[in-house]
């Protein structure tokens, strides 16, 4: 049988050549995402970065500690704590204390990430002059970087200022300093300090301060902003990459055991004539699993190599996105190129594993009755996998629905709940080719000629062929449909909820992150006509089951005004019984039901026991708590809803209002402009990553479908010689092969429009019993793009090959050798 195997691999290369390709890059895509995956694992060590030269910092409480039976949980608190001002008082007698502050700037024709500091904490960077002077009125600022030279006058969000000096960038921030007193009326608030003395000393002083902490060498990188992007940018890759790698891989085992398990198929007649020349069942299958471990082996290691080339690309791709940290790059691991190889070769010879199963079981005459016509394209083991699959699909769906519906709102849940749908679905198939090749092909039967008849009667015929060239295009669209899909479905949801729960005439939001100051509030407050309802972004923190220590997102508002200008989704109680003694939660928390006492720690860490005003519905899971602006202290009120009164002039009270934050650079919207502005979009990385993943499932499918289609057509080279004897002219065969190819795309894109659609319906499903009734939302551009791409690859690929056979004379092709 060796001798047989290697004058198949000889005869029948182009099937080899198509296996061969699909698995090279499948493995290559598995381990260009093992290899991403794995380097974003560690973060190299970063030290500080602002106070690299500071003797000593101290900060601030700004993380919640509780102890549980299971250890102490922590989270960073929404508005952390000042330095107490009995340790700043025992700080100043140990020596020289400066107060840092950090406050974004707008600057016309300035970067975008501005950020002011006081200019006493430049020497801690250290930042240099590099010309000009230190700012020493008001009206002065120095600059990092050379966007503005000494002389500069520049219009900020602060007022007009004059640029008197310019210190080095240090590559980190975009910095603009004020004097120190200009800077403590811009950012009142100061959470940490540096001080000049002894760090044994300074932990002396602050000791018995709850939370303060001492940050001396590499620890003070902590008192940097945003100390945590490092390993916040890691926990977003490993996500992106982790997601892309899941379902690249489902997408490259789908491909790669749909064409090794064909190519097996395609070879019935041969091994019917290999059974009548006296092959045993033993020996056919032995001679179809050592082929597809010959190209198995060759294929799984040039997918590696492949793979080593990609990787890079892909990081420096992600670079270039700011989807990865500039330090990113791939690392020198070995694991992903193992399990690259390893799953290839084991995916191959599964592949091949049922199909030869079934080609030695099969007898000779059956055989070769059965090289033509598909009368049994549905195995037992197909059914039974196929039906298990969506049994399962359908139960788990029942039950999250029943348990927990909110669950099928997680990008976990509906990024992994395609794959087990599409598989289902690729597997039953077969059931569905013959009757959608019928419905798709009645119109073009009817019409006159034969085109249609042969395009209806050769997809029925070739299930197994029609079922494996549609299956790439299936799970392109239905993957496409899916993951897209469910994201705008849920953006539509979120936006459909701040819609029906937003009952204010105008909104009015700050133009910095700082919030309004007590002077812009009171003359909004004074608009004839307007009632005014602020309200600050906070946090709650409760303990749950005695071990989940949840932070809940939160809005400090009286309940009056609220009660006036928003329609909240309660369940239970009244807007109005809110008072500083209680909160409005939603039927989420574990506990939630009205009179309730409940103990939280408020945005700043102080725990208070609270009542339970009114309970709100769960919905999409942005209905957060409500308390009063009690108990969210240090919370800066960002946003300001205004309800018209009675008989009141909406362009009269607009003008008002737009005339009250004229100072402050604030902005004025109308109720549903302010809707559409704050349209919840997708996470950036989430949605990269996710165009990463259909990307690079189009890209795969596309070849793999090419690949399939020139399988498929090198096939049938007699069959098309046969109609040209029967009096076909060579455009009318071309016409018919891409016509076919053309019917095969159109199915497969059925399959995945089925297969998706299902997806998109149990989350719909999800939301309505969360209260949330909304459209479906399918991403039409994307699906007509992936199909018109499929469309033109799967012609192409079969009308070309099938034009290069049709040069020789159709006699000779009527007598090829298979």
């Amino acid at each position: 049988m060796l001798s047989t195997t290697l004058r198949t691999l000889r005869t029948r290369w182009v099937t080899f050549v198509g296996s061969f390709v699909a698995l090279s890059l499948g493995v290559a895509l598995i381990a260009i995402m093992g290899l991403a995956l794995a380097s974003s694992l560690d973060a190299p060590a970063r030290g500080p970065e602002r106070f690299a030269a500071a003797p000593v910092v101290v900060k601030g409480q700004d993380t919640l500690e509780v102890p549980t039976s299971v250890g102490d949980r922590t989270q960073k608190l929404a508005q952390p704590r000042a330095v107490p001002d009995d340790a700043v008082a025992k700080l100043r007698d140990l020596g020289t204390v400066i107060e840092d502050r950090s406050f974004a700037v707008r600057a016309k024709g300035g970067p975008a990430d501005l950020v002011g500091h006081p200019w006493s904490t430049a020497a801690f960077a250290p930042y240099d002059l590099d010309a000009g002077r230190a700012p020493e009125t008001s009206d002065e600022v120095v600059v990092s970087g050379d966007w503005a030279p000494p002389g500069t006058r520049m219009r900020t969000d602060h007022g007009t200022v004059r640029v008197v000096g310019t210190v080095a960038g240090l590559g980190f921030e975009n910095a603009v300093f004020y004097t120190d007193a200009r800077a403590a009326e811009l950012s009142p608030r100061s959470l940490q300090l540096v001080v000049d003395a002894d760090a044994a000393a300074v932990r002396e002083g602050v000791r018995g301060s709850e939370g303060v902490q001492v940050l001396t060498g590499d620890a003070r990188r902590y008192a940097d902003a945003d100390p945590d992007r490092d390993s916040e940018a890691l926990t977003a890759m490993n996500a992106m990459f982790g997601t892309a790698g899941g379902v690249t891989g489902f997408v490259s085992v789908f491909v790669v055991a749909s064409t090794f398990a064909f190519a097996v198929a395609q070879r019935r007649r041969e091994f019917g004539l290999l059974r009548t020349a006296g092959a045993t069942p033993g020996q056919i299958r032995r001679m179809v699993v050592s082929e597809a471990l010959a190209v198995g082996v060759l294929a799984s290691a040039a997918g590696c190599v492949l793979g080593s080339y990609g990787a890079p690309v892909l990081a420096e791709w992600a670079v270039d996105e700011s989807l990865a940290p500039r330090w990113f790059t791939i690392g020198d691991y070995t694991w992903p190129y193992h399990m690259a190889f390893w799953t290839g070769l084991f995916v191959a010879l599964c592949g091949v594993l049922a199909a030869s199963w079934r080609a030695g079981r099969t007898g000779p005459t059956e055989a070769l009755r059965e090289a033509s016509v598909d009368t049994r394209p549905m195995t037992w083991g197909r059914w039974l996998f196929g039906a298990a699959l969506l049994i399962t699909a359908a139960v788990t769906l029942a039950l999250a629905l029943v348990t927990n519906p909110g669950d099928l709102l997680q990008r976990k849940t509906y990024v992994s709940r395609p794959m087990l749908l599409i598989t289902a679905v690729a597997l039953l198939a077969p059931v569905l080719v013959r009757p959608l090749a019928r419905l798709i092909a009645w119109l073009p039967a009817q019409l006159p000629g034969a085109v249609g008849m042969l395009v209806r009667e050769n997809a029925a015929a070739g299930v197994r062929r029609t079922a494996a060239v549609a299956a790439p295009v299936l799970v392109t669209v239905a993957l496409a449909g899916s993951l897209l899909g469910a994201t705008a479905t849920l953006n539509e949801a979120k936006a459909t909820e701040v819609r029906e729960q937003t009952a204010a005439d105008f909104v009015v939001t700050p133009a910095g992150d700082t919030g309004f100051d007590e002077a812009t509030l009171k003359r909004l407050q004074a608009v004839s006509g307007a009632e005014v309802s602020a309200s600050s972004s906070s946090a709650v923190y409760v303990l749950e089951d005695d071990v989940a220590l949840i932070r809940s997102d939160a809005r400090a508002v009286e309940p009056e005004p609220l009660a006036a200008t928003a329609r909240l989704p309660l369940a239970a109680g009244k807007v109005s019984d809110l008072d500083d003694g209680s909160i409005i939660v939603n039927e989420e928390w574990e506990k939630h039901s009205v009179g309730e006492r409940v103990d939280v720690w408020l945005g700043d860490g102080t725990r208070k026991s609270l009542m339970i005003a009114a309970v709100m519905t769960i919905g999409t899971g942005n209905n957060g708590a409500y308390v009063t602006p009690r108990n969210a202290p240090a919370a800066p009120v960002d946003r300001v809803d205004v309800r018209l009164a009675d008989g009141a002039d909406a362009a009269t009270v607009a003008a008002g209002l737009r005339q009250a934050v004229r100072a402050s650079g604030g902005e004025v919207l109308t109720g549903d402009a302010w809707v559409r502005a704050t349209y919840p979009e997708t996470n950036r990385t989430t949605r990269m990553g996710f165009f990463l993943v259909l990307g690079i499932a189009l890209l795969y499918t596309g070849i793999s479908l090419a690949n399939t289609m020139v399988m498929a057509t090198s096939d049938r080279v007699r069959e098309l010689a046969v109609l040209r004897l029967a009096g076909a002219t060579k455009w009318q065969v071309l016409r018919l092969v891409g016509a076919e190819a053309l019917m095969v795309v159109m199915v497969g894109g059925l399959l995945g429009a089925l297969a998706g659609g299902l997806n998109l319906v149990g989350m719909w499903s999800a939301l309505g019993l969360l209260s949330v009734w909304t459209s479906i939302e399918i991403p039409w551009a994307t699906l007509a793009a992936a199909l018109g791409t499929c469309t033109v690859l799967a012609v192409i690929s079969a009308v070309v090959p099938a034009g290069l056979s049709l040069r020789r004379r159709a006699v000779e092709l009527a007598g090829t050798r298979e």
